[in-house]
């Protein structure tokens, strides 16, 4: 039945499209078949698409092997496995804080990566024993400098061996003079009376500001007057080019930075492309602008050739240079302003913003501040007193005396340094003073912030802003610099300590004298930006209100 019933469709179907055809006089054909051409290329895609896999696939597989192989991976000899280093990239955003968590249960732990073991570490021991007692047997590494080479070059923080060491030296004679550090010291008066204007005029058009911005501004126009001998007026807003040249180091700091997590930066660099592209393009504008101030330098030099005039850092490396000029090259002078940048910009500024930050959210430890700056820097004309005349009063004999500043500022140091995390490189095959075991070409990293965060360490109070841990009867007591590493520690312990903490004691004076600092919005979460220095992420809003004696200047 189902048979006779199909057959009898069928057949009603061809009558009815032959009559249905025939009535409506249409005609059609079969469709041609595919063209040959169009058939090879849709497999010659299918082909390529299915061979980029498999290589992808197997790239995977060796990149696995790699990580996994010759790790001594379960030996208890060795620091314990938390992951490999490819796992910071779901903590990216707050891997400071990943790495402190993970260091409350271990203080020293490790990370597996292609080539190596990335081992991290808080313990004060094992810092002691790569950065001084073991100083000889390690290094920054290869892997390291493959990473930031592109921004920091050949500067003092990227090398070891001779180049280092020509560098510190140089750099060290320069810092120990008298000439550099009066130099300096009225660049920063000068400075933070200027950046006190700015924010004056702020509190009378009643605006709030990034402080942040203004502190990276001011930072700026210090580290080129001291170390460069150039005018910039970033804070003026005057210098476009200053201000691109801000914002391009600053992304260039945090692209450089994100290789670290990223296994393919290096095929994006040579197809040009991605993160990879935009850090080109920044590194074209560092570039242009540092080599114009060398260029400069050399022409203003070449006019006056008073060595009077050479009281910034880099006209003294100019006079070196001419000692040995194939070792000095324009190249080898840029590397070694960037890294100065990166110390003298980052470093101060990123710390001061910390700095009102934690004012704001501990207003009387910013009242005792004030305080003692008001008794430390005592004149008759105390009310009267303009920004300019307040900050040519501050004297190094006046800076001595602000311990409890002082105390506050490196209690933020504690909590927020400058540089998070920093490490060395195995030479040889080693034993850590915890009596962990680590193999040559393994990095050892030490993690600056997680450790202000370990009660192990600090005290169960660990994580509280608290300046007076620093003091002893009112005057400040350091701390071993294997457990305070803010600054580094051993031969490569930071030569601009002491000016950094001129800079930033300078300016924390004048504002403290003439403002008091709130928040914008005080449920507004803030939070850094992973990067090689600790930056707010967003900038930090605040709303500056005049003290008394600043209403009546005004």
């Amino acid at each position: 039945m189902c048979l006779l019933a199909s057959t009898h469709m069928l057949h009603l179907s061809r009558v009815t499209w032959t009559t249905f055809t025939s009535e409506s006089s249409l005609s059609f054909s079969l469709p041609d078949h595919p063209n040959t051409s169009e058939m090879d290329l849709f497999f010659a895609i299918f082909t390529v698409a299915e061979i980029a896999l498999l290589l992808l696939f197997i790239s995977f597989c060796t990149l696995l092997l790699r990580i996994f192989t010759g790790k001594s991976i379960k030996n208890p000899e060795y620091p314990p496995v938390m992951g490999t280093v490819f796992n910071q990239l779901f903590y990216f955003s707050t891997l400071y804080d990943y790495q402190a968590d993970v260091a409350r249960k271990h203080r020293t732990f490790r990370l597996l990566a292609p080539s190596q073991s990335e081992i991290y570490t808080t313990d004060p021991r094992n810092i002691e024993h790569i950065l001084k007692t073991n100083f000889d047997k390690y290094s920054k590494g290869q892997y390291n400098q493959n990473i930031f080479t592109d921004l920091f070059g050949q500067g003092i923080f990227a090398v070891d061996g001779y180049k280092w060491r020509q560098q510190r030296k140089l750099a060290s004679f320069e810092f120990s003079t008298r000439v550099l550090r009066d130099f300096s010291s009225a660049v920063f008066r000068r400075n933070a009376a200027k950046l006190g204007r700015t924010i004056s005029e702020f509190t009378i058009s009643n605006q709030t500001f990034d402080i942040q911005d203004v502190l990276m501004r001011c930072s700026l126009e210090s580290i080129f007057k001291v170390g460069f001998g150039v005018d910039l007026n970033c804070l003026g807003g005057s210098s476009k080019e200053g201000s691109a040249f801000i914002k391009a180091f600053d992304d260039s700091n945090a692209l450089v930075y994100w290789r670290y997590v990223d296994p393919f930066w290096k095929l994006k660099r040579f197809l040009n492309m991605g993160s990879e592209a935009v850090l080109r393009k920044n590194m074209k504008l560092i570039d242009g602008f540092v080599y114009g101030i060398i260029q400069g330098k050399r022409k203003q030099l070449s006019v006056k050739g008073d060595s009077k005039d050479k009281e910034d850092i880099l006209s003294r490396f100019l006079v070196e240079s001419e000692k040995d000029p194939r070792m000095m090259t324009d190249q080898y002078l840029r590397d070694i302003i960037l890294n100065f940048m990166l110390a003298g910009k980052d470093s101060t500024a990123n710390t001061l913003s910390w700095f009102f930050y934690m004012l704001c959210k501990n207003p009387l430890i910013q009242e005792k501040i004030a305080q003692e700056v008001r008794e430390v820097v005592f004149s008759t004309k105390d009310n009267e007193a303009s920004i300019d005349d307040f900050a040519m009063e501050i004297t190094d004999a006046t800076l001595e005396k602000m311990h409890y500043l002082h105390a506050a500022l490196t209690e933020t140091l504690r909590l927020y340094p400058a540089v998070p995390v920093d490490g060395r490189c195995s030479e040889t095959d080693d034993v850590l003073p915890d009596g962990y075991r680590l193999k040559r070409g393994d990095d050892v990293y030490y993690l600056t912030y997680a450790m202000g965060r370990m009660s192990y360490i600090w005290g169960e109070d660990a994580e509280d802003f608290r300046p007076d841990r620093w003091l002893n009867n009112g005057v400040f007591q350091p701390e071993s610099p294997f457990k305070f590493v803010a600054f580094h520690a051993g031969p490569r312990i930071c030569l601009g300590k002491d000016f950094a903490y001129r800079q930033m004691k300078i300016v924390a004076m004048v504002l403290l004298r003439f403002f008091r600092f709130k928040l914008r919005d005080n449920e507004k979460q803030v939070t850094y930006k992973t990067m090689f220095t600790l930056h707010i992420n967003g900038g930090l809003n605040l709303i500056a209100v005049s003290r008394l004696g600043l209403a009546k200047e005004n």
